[in-house]
């Protein structure tokens, strides 16, 4: 429950109450300063409370934006204030402070709100203050000033604003020009039936979900199906984020259920096609697994860099000049874009190449598309990070060890193993590792004890990257690093067993290992921090895995290999999941939208 204070009696004729009933809020009068703070004392601590002066001349969506954005615990517009909870100590305070000035005769009544907002930001309160653009909001001096106030508002047509600001602000070529133009109307269908943007995420799923069991009949028929129902599912995943913006229906769950749902779609739609290829005799798995692996370890490159640089300082750089500077040349931007294949280029691809060709073609067209973005995109990194002189700084070091996922042996090398830290830079000690642990496990006989010793000494070059804090300007490498290593080892020694099971359960022990990573990048990006340590402990870090899968494969013959695989894969599952799924729905994390390049 909210409440909305308003300071006087509103204009006869005027919709202003009416108004802030219709965002939620109940409505209660203060004739004064001291009344406001006589009022806000009763309300409960819970609720958000906003302060509006009576003679607010201005849009609903003005109000919805200045008064009602989960994502900041104080916002405003002239002529009105909102704080959340958490603001509201020093919301009271500044009230308190206003109505003394007002005493005195320093405020005048029609200003109020005005006044208790310059006071919460003279308390280094941080006000957000919402991009109003031809969107009216004021507080007339006159009767003069609110007729032109007023005429102004019925000259600007709200809706159609509020659809336009429903779309995100970047977005890819597909999605701006195939899938916008009315998927925002899908999206205000559902806020005026009373839809969440979680139950539209939900119903995404499902329908990739049904459109992966499509996928696995291995009919021309279900492949029809699962390509039509593969894009009608990316239409109601661009409909939850744009149903969000227009009804400002933001939190932290609603986002990490948008970034880990479409990696669990696109996954099982990888599943789904591999099943229905093996049903027509066509062993595709280890092509599943392979774009299952590049996709996510070019996540684990974008996820990286922008933590290393989230807040560096005196980020300068002639690349990303450069960059700057083909923005500004429109085609230019659309070409970018696309050479990346976001996800809504990517599925689309994938929907008619599924519908038209076969599971084998599509995964080759996956794979060499992904293979060309990430190269472009890494490429343009390292660029980036070699010609900027930026200073990175102790939340960027912490993120990314948190990104590394360095269990408890690696840790233990780590401090042992210090000083050799300091010989050269940590990605060379992660690649080495990383390029030798793969190559070793891919040329020699399954069975074999060479894996082991490769994964024993990737063991010690993990520990001496993460050594020393990773503030280097290439270190963002080392998570990406780690991810290709233990990933792609994983691919490699199932498909080296011989044995038709061992692939879909690599694929199993790699969904569930890349779940554990997407969940500790979506609790960085809200601010809550990485999971837990018992948690990576538990489920033995990345070189852990790596060591115990090398291992069983030395040990266990090929049929017992495929069963231990099957089996970790289930523990490691279980064990993310829970802590996860209990994590973000007690978590109270602050509210948290992704407005930036789709994934």
């Amino acid at each position: 429950m909210s409440t909305a204070i308003l300071i006087g009696q509103p204009a006869p004729g005027s919709t202003l109450e009416g108004d802030l009933r219709s965002l939620g809020f109940d409505v209660r009068i203060a004739t004064d300063a001291a009344d406001v703070g006589s009022l806000l004392a009763v309300i409960p601590g819970d609720e958000r409370v906003a302060v509006v002066d009576a003679r607010f001349v201005g849009h609903v969506h003005a109000l919805r934006l200045g008064l009602t954005d989960p994502r900041f615990d104080a916002s405003a517009v002239p002529g009105a204030v909102s704080a959340r909870p958490p603001a509201r100590p020093a919301l009271a305070l500044a009230v308190r402070r206003t109505a003394e000035g007002a005493a005195r005769g320093a405020v005048a009544v029609g200003s109020i709100a005005d006044s208790v907002t310059a006071a919460l930001e003279d308390h280094d309160v941080a006000v957000h203050r919402p991009e109003l653009g031809s969107l009216v909001a004021t507080v007339p001096a006159d009767p003069q000033a609110g007729n032109e106030a007023r005429q102004a508002v019925a000259a600007v047509d709200e809706e159609a604003i509020r659809l336009r600001s429903a779309v995100k602000s970047r977005d890819g070529f597909f999605t701006t020009f195939c899938i916008s133009p009315y998927s925002r109307y899908i999206a205000r269908w559902c806020a005026r039936r009373g839809l969440t943007p979680n139950q539209v995420t939900t119903a995404s799923l499902l329908t990739a979900l049904i459109a992966a069991g499509c996928a696995a009949t291995g009919t021309r028929g279900g492949f029809i199906a699962a390509g039509a129902l593969l894009l009608f599912s990316f239409v109601l995943d661009c409909t939850d984020g744009q149903l969000a913006r227009y009804s400002l229906q933001y939190s932290t769950l609603g986002a990490w259920l948008d970034a880990t749902f479409d990696r669990a779609k696109e996954y099982a739609y990888y599943a789904g096609l591999a099943l229905g290829a093996a049903r027509g005799g066509d062993d595709v798995w280890a092509l599943a697994l392979g774009a299952m692996v590049l996709q996510t370890c070019r996540h684990v490159v974008d996820f990286s860099f922008n933590e290393a640089n989230h807040d560096a300082t005196a980020n300068t750089s002639p690349t990303a000049a450069l960059s700057d500077k083909l923005d500004s040349v429109g085609w230019t931007v659309w070409v970018r874009r696309m050479i990346v294949l976001p996800i809504g280029e990517r599925w689309a691809m994938i929907a008619v190449l599924t519908a038209v060709t076969t599971p084998r073609i599509t995964f080759y067209a996956l794979l060499i598309g992904c293979a060309i973005a990430a190269t472009y995109t890494t490429a343009g990194r390292v660029l980036r990070s070699l010609t900027r002189r930026a200073r990175r700084t102790d939340r960027a070091a912490l993120a990314l060890a948190d990104l590394a996922d360095s269990g408890p042996l690696a840790e233990a090398l780590a401090r042992a193993l210090k000083s050799a830290g300091r010989l050269l830079p940590p990605p060379v000690y992660a690649f080495v590792g990383s390029v030798l642990l793969v190559t070793v496990s891919a040329l020699t006989d399954f069975g074999g004890p060479w894996p082991v010793v490769a994964a024993l000494v990737y063991c010690v070059t993990s520990g001496i990257a993460v050594s020393r804090p990773l503030k280097g300007a290439l270190d963002w490498l080392v998570p990406p690093f780690f991810r290709a290593a233990e990933y792609g080892t994983f691919l490699v020694l199932a498909a080296n067993s011989g044995m038709n099971g061992a692939l879909p359960a690599a694929f199993g022990l790699v969904a569930a290992v890349a779940y554990h990573h997407y969940d500790t990048v979506y609790r960085i990006r809200g601010d809550t921090g990485a999971p837990p340590h018992w948690l990576v402990r538990a489920i033995g870090g990345h070189e852990g895995r790596v060591l115990v899968v090398t291992v069983v494969a030395a040990l266990l013959n090929n049929t017992d290999f495929t069963v231990a695989l099957t089996a970790l894969a289930v523990a490691v599952a279980l064990v993310v999941l829970v802590e996860s799924i209990r994590f973000w729905v007690s978590s109270g994390a602050p509210a948290v939208h992704d407005e930036g390049e789709p994934a």
